[in-house]
């Protein structure tokens, strides 16, 4: 080939490279400059990325807190394998992320990647999450129907795992909750008699605890191993074949009605989490094995054990609460019954729950967002494309510009606050706030939160009316294990019941 030749050619690829790679470089440069102007929270340089990783699973509190306190009202970026974490703090953000659209600022998007459903789920929960709106309506809506069958529950699980003893009996906190949330939450999902199911129980409560634990782990590898480390490190084929073992043949015998009726709403048809499911579901979605997903999908999300282990230390080790919260409640029940309407104007109890939440309810990172497009927050800082956001609830609740006295556990913190004119209706455990935000803000609240503090509100009403409790050490809350950004309850504390005797 002649010298003009080649000379030709090298042009030409040089032009066609520079029309390929230019705009890649130019995108790649700004994405650079932008996280180059977040400032950083933990290591820099070449191996930041391991050692933010090992940091930030073994003292995320500590890294959080520090940002917290360098950057009130601003965003700062972590260092992991892979990518970067950029957290944001002060109300004033927190605004920015519940009003953005969803095409800049993603919900879905960001909990797929926590949660690594492709991996720990399902890819189809996230491509069509329409069992989101099943929580969000029918189950919501139902809470009343069937709240007689949630305290039958409640009143049951708690004579089956903690007989009424005259004497002190030591209870472990962490595995009662499981037991007891999972059979209350599954009386409303799943009905009799698979709600006392010990197999169905063990797997779905479990379940929940081996997603979250694989999800981080999982994602403290870098992309390219994730399929790997996906394939090993969770349990979805065999909790899959287990939940199916006992789901399939509920779900075939409601498919036969359905046909043999010629209609959804055939008689004698169960109000439960399958026939709100089944209602919904539209071809592919009403098979076996999309249902069971679906349900183990919302069995993760739903069973509030941590809230309620937390609920019951803070009980145990406040007994002076104990009077007021019973006199509202006996005066309650006698005039509504145990409905979800005496539940609802239980003003007290609400405040201790939902002080409770805010105080050690640590929540993790909250309002999680995928960012989609370059978002610019209202302080002029602009994110880009690629990166999760997310806002440290632990710190942003115990924040004195939120909260007076916010490391001090205020039992009626909340109820004061509603006696003032004006605000009867405000801050309750259910209505997210831009000081609260353990179940996220805005139209991406968590759906299924109505449900879950009605239920533990039952579960501490009727330990309030049945049973006392005390800890071992008086006062003294067993110490908080964080993994991760997460803050959860002691595993091994323990708590003492015996029959109520004082009034």
């Amino acid at each position: 080939m002649s010298s003009p030749q080649s000379l030709c050619f090298l042009l030409v690829g040089l032009a066609w490279a520079s029309w390929v790679l230019l705009p890649k470089v130019q995108a790649w440069r700004s994405h650079a400059a932008m996280l180059n102007a977040i400032p950083t929270v933990g290591p820099t340089g070449l191996l930041s990325g391991c050692i933010g990783t090992y940091r930030f699973f073994t003292n995320a509190r500590e890294i959080l807190q520090e940002g917290y306190e360098k950057y009130p009202n601003r965003i700062f970026k972590i260092a992991l394998m892979d990518r970067w974490v950029i957290i944001a703090t002060g109300r004033m953000i927190v605004q920015d992320i519940m009003k953005a659209p969803d095409n800049e600022l993603s919900m879905i998007d960001a909990a797929a990647e926590t949660l690594q459903v492709e991996y720990t789920l399902s890819k189809a929960v996230v491509i069509d999450p329409y069992h989101v709106s099943i929580v969000r309506t029918p189950m919501t809506r139902n809470i009343a129907t069937r709240f007689a069958e949630v305290r039958d529950e409640i009143v049951s699980a708690f004579a089956d795992h903690i007989p009424p003893s005259d004497d002190w009996v030591k209870v472990s906190a962490y595995k009662a909750s499981f037991q007891i949330v999972g059979r209350t939450a599954n009386r409303f999902f799943v009905g009799l008699p698979l709600c006392r199911n010990f197999d169905w129980l063990d797997l779905n409560t479990n379940f929940a605890v081996e997603v979250f634990i694989s999800a981080m782990i999982i994602n403290l590898f870098p992309a390219f191993l994730k399929p790997i480390a996906g394939r090993f490190l969770t349990r979805m084929p065999s909790s899959m074949k287990r939940a199916t073992k006992h789901l399939a043949p509920i779900i075939e015998e409601r498919l036969a009605k359905e046909y043999e009726y010629g209609t959804k709403d055939w008689p004698e048809k169960p109000n439960d989490l399958i026939s709100w499911l089944l209602d919904e579901a539209q071809d592919e979605q009403r098979t076996v094995s999309d249902l069971v997903t679906r349900i183990l999908a919302i069995e993760v999300a739903a069973i509030h054990t941590t809230a309620f282990c937390n609920a019951l230390y803070q009980l145990a080790a406040h007994p002076e609460v104990v009077a007021p919260l019973r006199e509202e409640i006996e005066a309650v029940v006698e005039e509504s019954g145990w409905t979800k309407e005496a539940v609802s104007k239980m003003r007290k109890l609400d405040s201790f729950l939902k002080e409770t939440l805010r105080f050690s309810g640590g929540g993790g990172l909250v309002n999680n967002r995928k960012v989609l497009k370059d978002f610019t927050f209202s302080d002029g800082t602009t994110v880009p494309a690629g990166v999760t956001i997310g806002v440290a609830a632990y710190m942003h609740h115990h924040d004195e510009a939120q909260y007076d006295n916010p490391y001090t556990f205020d039992a009626f913190r909340f109820y004061n606050m509603r006696n003032r004119e004006g605000e009867s209706i405000k801050h309750q455990t259910i209505s997210p706030a831009l000081d609260y935000i353990t179940f996220g803000n805005g139209r991406h609240a968590c759906p299924g939160r109505f449900f879950a503090v009605y239920e533990i509100k039952g579960l501490i009403a009727h330990i309030l009316m049945s049973y006392d409790v005390k800890l071992e050490n008086d006062g003294v809350v067993p110490p908080y294990e964080w993994h991760g950004p997460s803050m959860d309850p002691s595993s091994t504390g323990e708590v003492l019941f015996r029959k109520r005797r004082s009034l």
